[in-house]
Protein backbone atom coordinates (compact mmCIF):
# COMPACT_ATOMS: atom_id res chain seq x y z
CA UNK A 1 0.00 0.00 0.00
CA UNK A 2 2.86 2.20 0.68
CA UNK A 3 3.88 2.38 -3.13
CA UNK A 4 0.57 3.82 -4.22
CA UNK A 5 0.69 6.48 -2.02
CA UNK A 6 3.04 8.94 -3.90
CA UNK A 7 0.26 8.41 -6.35
CA UNK A 8 -2.97 9.36 -4.19
CA UNK A 9 -0.62 12.39 -3.20
CA UNK A 10 -0.18 13.56 -6.68
CA UNK A 11 -3.99 12.82 -7.93
CA UNK A 12 -4.91 14.80 -4.58
CA UNK A 13 -2.56 17.51 -5.39
CA UNK A 14 -3.98 17.54 -8.83
CA UNK A 15 -7.38 17.87 -8.49
CA UNK A 16 -6.48 20.65 -5.60
CA UNK A 17 -4.56 22.88 -8.06
CA UNK A 18 -7.41 22.36 -10.63
CA UNK A 19 -10.00 23.20 -8.52
CA UNK A 20 -7.69 26.01 -7.04
CA UNK A 21 -7.10 27.67 -10.60
CA UNK A 22 -11.54 27.66 -10.64
CA UNK A 23 -11.75 29.67 -7.91
CA UNK A 24 -8.60 31.90 -8.70
CA UNK A 25 -10.74 32.39 -11.78
CA UNK A 26 -13.88 33.09 -10.67
CA UNK A 27 -12.45 35.71 -7.90
CA UNK A 28 -10.42 37.41 -9.88
CA UNK A 29 -11.94 38.05 -13.42
CA UNK A 30 -13.54 40.83 -14.28
CA UNK A 31 -17.21 40.86 -13.80
CA UNK A 32 -18.19 43.03 -16.78
CA UNK A 33 -18.93 42.51 -19.98
CA UNK A 34 -16.45 44.17 -22.73
CA UNK A 35 -17.22 46.60 -25.02
CA UNK A 36 -17.57 46.26 -28.83
CA UNK A 37 -14.16 47.62 -29.76
CA UNK A 38 -12.42 45.00 -27.08
CA UNK A 39 -14.08 42.73 -29.16
CA UNK A 40 -13.41 43.92 -32.15
CA UNK A 41 -9.94 42.30 -33.55
CA UNK A 42 -6.81 44.10 -33.26
CA UNK A 43 -4.75 45.17 -36.48
CA UNK A 44 -2.11 47.00 -35.27
CA UNK A 45 -4.28 49.98 -34.80
CA UNK A 46 -6.10 49.57 -38.09
CA UNK A 47 -9.56 49.53 -38.26
CA UNK A 48 -10.51 46.28 -39.82
CA UNK A 49 -12.52 47.08 -43.37
CA UNK A 50 -13.94 43.53 -44.07
CA UNK A 51 -15.03 40.47 -41.55
CA UNK A 52 -12.98 38.07 -40.21
CA UNK A 53 -12.27 34.80 -42.04
CA UNK A 54 -14.85 32.22 -41.20
CA UNK A 55 -13.19 29.36 -39.15
CA UNK A 56 -11.31 25.96 -40.18
CA UNK A 57 -13.25 23.40 -41.50
CA UNK A 58 -13.66 19.83 -38.89
CA UNK A 59 -11.26 18.56 -41.76
CA UNK A 60 -8.03 20.13 -40.39
CA UNK A 61 -8.82 18.95 -36.52
CA UNK A 62 -9.70 15.48 -38.18
CA UNK A 63 -6.32 15.31 -39.77
CA UNK A 64 -4.58 16.06 -36.57
CA UNK A 65 -6.41 13.44 -35.04
CA UNK A 66 -5.18 10.86 -37.34
CA UNK A 67 -1.50 12.30 -36.62
CA UNK A 68 -2.04 11.84 -32.73
CA UNK A 69 -3.46 8.49 -33.20
CA UNK A 70 -0.57 7.26 -35.74
CA UNK A 71 2.05 8.89 -33.01
CA UNK A 72 0.67 6.78 -29.97
CA UNK A 73 0.38 3.75 -32.07
CA UNK A 74 4.00 4.14 -32.76
CA UNK A 75 5.06 5.16 -29.05
CA UNK A 76 3.15 1.93 -27.95
CA UNK A 77 4.64 -0.26 -30.59
CA UNK A 78 8.31 0.51 -30.10
CA UNK A 79 8.17 -1.20 -26.90
CA UNK A 80 6.86 -4.13 -28.29
CA UNK A 81 9.05 -4.62 -31.13
CA UNK A 82 11.99 -4.19 -28.49
CA UNK A 83 10.60 -6.93 -26.02
CA UNK A 84 7.95 -9.62 -28.23
CA UNK A 85 10.01 -12.25 -28.08
CA UNK A 86 9.33 -12.07 -24.01
CA UNK A 87 5.43 -11.28 -24.65
CA UNK A 88 4.87 -14.25 -26.35
CA UNK A 89 1.00 -15.08 -27.76
CA UNK A 90 0.02 -12.87 -24.94
CA UNK A 91 1.64 -9.53 -26.32
CA UNK A 92 0.56 -10.56 -29.53
CA UNK A 93 -2.80 -10.89 -28.79
CA UNK A 94 -2.85 -7.24 -26.90
CA UNK A 95 -1.10 -5.79 -29.81
CA UNK A 96 -3.36 -7.01 -32.22
CA UNK A 97 -6.38 -5.46 -30.23
CA UNK A 98 -4.66 -2.86 -29.93
CA UNK A 99 -4.20 -2.40 -34.01
CA UNK A 100 -7.18 -3.35 -34.58
CA UNK A 101 -8.54 -0.34 -32.01
CA UNK A 102 -5.88 2.30 -34.40
CA UNK A 103 -7.24 0.93 -37.65
CA UNK A 104 -10.74 1.28 -36.23
CA UNK A 105 -9.94 5.27 -35.24
CA UNK A 106 -8.69 5.35 -38.75
CA UNK A 107 -11.72 3.74 -41.01
CA UNK A 108 -13.99 5.90 -38.32
CA UNK A 109 -12.21 9.53 -39.49
CA UNK A 110 -12.11 8.50 -43.01
CA UNK A 111 -15.48 8.01 -43.11
CA UNK A 112 -16.00 10.98 -41.52
CA UNK A 113 -14.08 12.76 -44.46
CA UNK A 114 -10.71 13.65 -43.00
CA UNK A 115 -9.10 12.62 -46.08
CA UNK A 116 -11.42 14.29 -48.42
CA UNK A 117 -9.29 17.46 -48.86
CA UNK A 118 -11.35 18.93 -52.29
CA UNK A 119 -15.22 20.33 -52.48
CA UNK A 120 -18.16 17.82 -51.54
CA UNK A 121 -18.68 15.93 -54.72
CA UNK A 122 -22.79 14.91 -54.85
CA UNK A 123 -23.11 12.08 -57.15
CA UNK A 124 -26.14 12.12 -59.24
CA UNK A 125 -28.15 9.01 -60.76
CA UNK A 126 -27.26 8.98 -64.28
CA UNK A 127 -29.15 8.26 -67.63
CA UNK A 128 -31.20 5.27 -68.16
CA UNK A 129 -29.81 3.56 -71.22
CA UNK A 130 -31.08 4.91 -74.16
CA UNK A 131 -33.77 2.86 -76.30
CA UNK A 132 -35.79 4.27 -78.66
CA UNK A 133 -39.05 4.26 -76.84
CA UNK A 134 -37.04 6.45 -73.76
CA UNK A 135 -35.93 9.01 -76.55
CA UNK A 136 -39.40 9.54 -78.10
CA UNK A 137 -41.10 9.71 -74.38
CA UNK A 138 -38.10 12.49 -73.64
CA UNK A 139 -38.79 14.20 -77.14
CA UNK A 140 -42.76 14.29 -76.81
CA UNK A 141 -42.23 15.35 -73.01
CA UNK A 142 -40.02 18.43 -74.44
CA UNK A 143 -42.38 19.59 -77.09
CA UNK A 144 -45.54 19.05 -74.92
CA UNK A 145 -46.95 15.88 -76.83
CA UNK A 146 -47.50 12.77 -75.65
CA UNK A 147 -46.16 9.77 -77.39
Amino acid sequence: MDQYLPILGLLILGALFASGSFVASALLAPHKRPSDAKLAPYECGIVPEFEQPQRFPVRFYLVAMIFVIFDIEVVFMYPFAVVFRQLGLFGLIEVLAFSVTVFGALLFLVSEGALSWGPVKHLSKGMPSRTSSSTIVRIGADTGQAA
